[in-house]
């Protein structure tokens, strides 16, 4: 039976294969470069927290979606045109954080601003905001010390999509019951992970 791991690789395969590579070489004759679509993924994702913030579900969803792709297809765009740098992967992952803290922000905003003030969904965003930011940054700090970070649920892709679908059917708060609880424990298996697999040996501790 193939992991998890395998799974979600053979599917991004597919996706690669099917949208990103046709979509990139459209982008590309429109004249694209890749950090020209990472920022115009960042701001389309900008807009979906102000859209979220006054209670503009289903637009705000479908801008999670439209700036997701743009994100998406950066990469494809860099490989195409041969303009993969570190420079490039830099802004993508700093403007992913931003992307992903601008929806929830808008989200916090609203709750907080709602005539039904809900005290618990409100520590929800701040659980799931946290949550997600500590899955990317326990594979960022794998890799730098040359590790894979990559175990676990609830990436990047994984939470978008959940966004995503709950703000297109109105309900953004199951989203954050969802992150709320599978970002934390994500981060934690991830962490969890790459300890297990990581012999101990003399390094710098901080």
């Amino acid at each position: 039976m193939p992991s998890l791991q395998t799974a979600r690789y053979a599917l991004r395969g597919k996706i690669a294969r099917w949208f990103e590579e046709p979509a990139s070489a459209v982008l590309d004759k429109l004249g694209f470069t890749p950090n020209l679509a990472t920022l115009t993924g960042t701001a389309i994702s900008v807009g979906a927290g102000v859209a979220a913030a006054d209670g503009q579900f289903v637009l705000a969803g479908v801008l999670v979606l439209v700036g997701a792709t743009f994100d998406m297809l950066d990469g494809g765009i860099a490989r195409r045109t041969g303009q993969v740098s570190n420079r490039g992967a830099l802004l993508d992952s700093v403007m992913d954080r931003v992307s992903e803290g601008a929806l929830l922000l808008g989200l916090l905003i609203f709750y907080t601003q709602s005539a039904t003030f809900d005290q618990t969904l409100i520590i929800l965003a701040f659980i799931a905001f946290s949550g997600s930011m500590m899955v990317s940054y326990v594979r960022a700090r794998a890799e730098g010390l040359g590790m894979k970070g990559t175990a676990g649920v609830a990436t990047r892709p994984e939470r978008v999509v959940v966004i995503t679908v709950t703000l297109l059917i109105s309900q953004p708060d199951w989203g954050l019951w969802i992150l709320a609880v599978a970002t934390p424990l994500s981060a934690m298996y991830r962490f969890w992970a790459e300890w297990r697999s990581t012999d101990e040996a003399p390094g710098e501790s901080k």
